[in-house]
């Protein structure tokens, strides 16, 4: 039997994952799920664990307020309000997508700051203000907060341990970043899948997701694998002409909750 084995959210696009029993799903996938962003202050562009590895050790969680809590090392941890409605718009960037969102303040900007090591600033999605998802894939008024492309990721856990075998090594699910992990079907498997319920809630799987250096950083300690590991592993029988792919993004077609230990039915 499939089930839901895991749950994680990411509150903060490329901070620390946050392991979950049960969360409520909305219109942009996981509630709370990185609807907040940093950027650079000078050109509004998007910050990620790409260029800055760091980030993999800064958490951030989110509470039912929609507000956020920022802690790391070596600084004092800071709780960052839900913008208000008359709250600053900042212009900012995320891959080909340009739009205007609330800015945290400057507390909040001055904190990040310091983190990161330069000027930053932290910024916020409300559902009014979200992207649409990648052109070509799922439904015209789809929509994604500060996801690379679309809501949800899905991961087997039998792709993962087949990676791991090819590896040589254990890898952490936290690595690729999943929001839903599905136990009890073979190794990518899920690479077939079109539409999937679980709970009462259905999901359209639109696309594989492409990985890129992001894997090869320990989410433990931030530092990227010398042998570019599982990357390299992934690149010699995962490759297609977007990249090497390794799980599913997912679109929820519907609202309500999920939780761990949810059987997982495969409609399509």
């Amino acid at each position: 039997m499939l089930r839901l084995s895991a749950l994680y959210r990411y509150p903060l696009k490329s901070g620390k994952g946050e392991p979950l029993q049960q969360v409520r799903l909305d219109k942009l996938g996981l509630d709370g799920d990185r609807r907040w962003m940093l950027v650079d202050e000078a050109s509004g562009r998007f910050l990620t664990q790409r260029a800055v590895p760091q980030m993999s050790q800064l958490s951030a969680l989110w509470n039912a307020a929609g507000g956020l809590s920022l802690s790391a090392c070596g600084l004092s941890p800071i709780e960052v309000p839900l913008p208000t409605a008359d709250a600053q718009l900042r212009g900012v960037t995320i891959w080909r997508d340009t739009l205007r969102v609330p800015d945290a303040g400057d507390e909040a900007g001055a904190w990040v700051s310091e983190f990161i090591g330069k000027s930053t600033r932290l910024v916020q999605v409300p559902v009014e203000r979200a992207r649409t998802t990648q052109a070509g894939y799922g439904r015209d008024d789809d929509q994604v907060a500060f996801a690379d492309g679309f809501p949800l990721l899905l991961i087997g856990q039998g792709s993962l341990d087949d990676l791991s075998e090819r590896v040589g090594r254990g890898l952490e699910m936290l690595r690729f970043r999943p929001n839903l992990v599905i136990e009890g079907s073979e190794a990518y498997a899920e690479d077939g899948w079109k539409r999937i319920r679980i709970g009462d809630i259905e999901f359209r799987v639109v696309k594989p997701c492409s990985r890129c250096i992001l894997t090869t950083i320990d989410p433990q300690t931030g530092e990227r694998n010398a042998d570019r590991e599982p990357l390299a592993t992934l690149q010699k029988y995962r490759s297609q002409e977007d990249g090497a792919m390794f799980g599913q993004n997912l679109v929820n077609d519907g609202n309500g909750w999920l939780e761990v230990g949810m059987p997982v039915t495969i409609l399509e």
